[in-house]
């Protein structure tokens, strides 16, 4: 057992939370909160279960992404004495261009514990990576550096889509507020469902999110440089919600169906269909979003006929069901 001359009360979960320079505060707030709510018996006055500390590659002021500083007591000392590890993103994820850690994010990690869970939240999964912890594992992180992420740490298997991942001594969350959703899953590994509840409750947060990232995501079909079938896709997208078929969709271009979903999925990537029922998708989550229609009329004015035809098609693209997705992007009170 090591000496925890940094965690003060050895009978709670130690938790270390380690920030780099140009931190986003938001992180931190996020896993201080929602340990630190953690109580014995899921009840206000019940015991807290974990201690959270904040430490630093070296103690002193780190830089945050706001007009603020922080200023951080402990340095990785911490990494050595902590059940669980949890490394926020820093900006120096978004420019990271090779493998690797540094000299001293390799020193820290050699610090931490065998056995000792490690979790990321949003880009400091590249550090994880970096550290070869999530080689062979699934992985996530934010959608928009996934491409890269991809490309530096082909040893692991991204899962662009989802809100985090667990690997068992190694877990993984998306953009910033994944956070949220993994310190809950660690929370409900932890102690049970009852404390994790009675966490989300007491933060004013769901329990579990529907869905992953991938709803949070503007995914427009990529236009190609020859406009051979931009016609017919222009003149379909104004008819979303009446009936289209295949060869409608080539009589635009004046081509034989099979001519014109050769040409179609050379330059757009998929199937006629399958692009035009991605258009409806994203109709449905706009109608979705900025209108009261009972999700029946959202799915005929989308072109999905059926409210279960649009059921179907969404959760196989976004993960969610349209009653979710509308309460979480227009708010309480808004049913489909």
């Amino acid at each position: 057992m090591p000496d925890r001359t940094v965690f003060s009360h050895p009978a709670r979960h130690g938790v270390a939370v380690l920030a780099r320079q140009m931190t986003l505060p938001i992180e931190l707030g996020i896993v201080h909160q929602l340990f630190g709510q953690a109580r014995a018996g899921a009840t206000p006055d019940g015991e807290p279960l974990y201690e959270v500390v904040t430490c630093a590659l070296r103690p002193g002021e780190l830089r945050t992404d706001g007009d603020f500083t922080l200023n951080v007591a402990h340095g990785p000392e911490a990494l050595a004495q902590a059940d669980t590890v949890v490394v926020l993103s820093s900006y120096d994820d978004y420019e990271q261009q090779e493998p690797g850690l540094t000299e001293p994010l390799a020193d820290a990690f050699a610090r931490i514990r065998p056995g000792t869970r490690v979790a990321s939240i949003c880009t400091g999964a590249f550090v994880l990576a970096s550290a070869g912890l999530l080689d062979g594992h699934v992985a996530t992180t934010h959608w928009r550096y996934a491409d890269r992420f991809a490309a530096l740490f082909p040893q692991v298997e991204l899962d662009p889509d989802v809100l985090y991942t667990d690997g068992g001594e190694v877990l993984t969350s998306a953009g910033c507020a994944s956070g949220i959703d993994l310190c809950l899953h660690m929370i409900r590994r932890d102690f049970g469902m009852a404390v994790a509840n009675d966490v989300a409750r007491r933060t004013v947060v769901p329990p579990h999110r529907e869905g992953g990232q991938v709803q949070y995501v503007r995914r427009p079909v990529p236009e190609p440089s020859s406009p051979s079938t931009a016609a017919a896709r222009g003149w379909a997208l104004k008819r979303l919600g009446e009936p289209i078929t295949l060869g409608q969709m080539a009589a635009q271009e004046a081509m034989s169906v099979r001519h014109f979903t050769r040409r179609f999925r050379d330059e757009v990537g998929t199937t006629p269909m399958n692009w035009l029922t991605q258009q409806r998708v994203e109709r449905a989550r706009e109608l979705l979003e900025e209108s009261d229609l009972p999700v029946e009329q959202v799915a005929e004015q989308a072109g999905l006929g059926t409210a279960a035809n649009l059921r179907q098609h969404f959760h196989a693209a976004l993960g969610t069901s349209p009653s979710a997705y509308r309460a979480t992007f227009r708010g309480p009170g808004t049913a489909a």
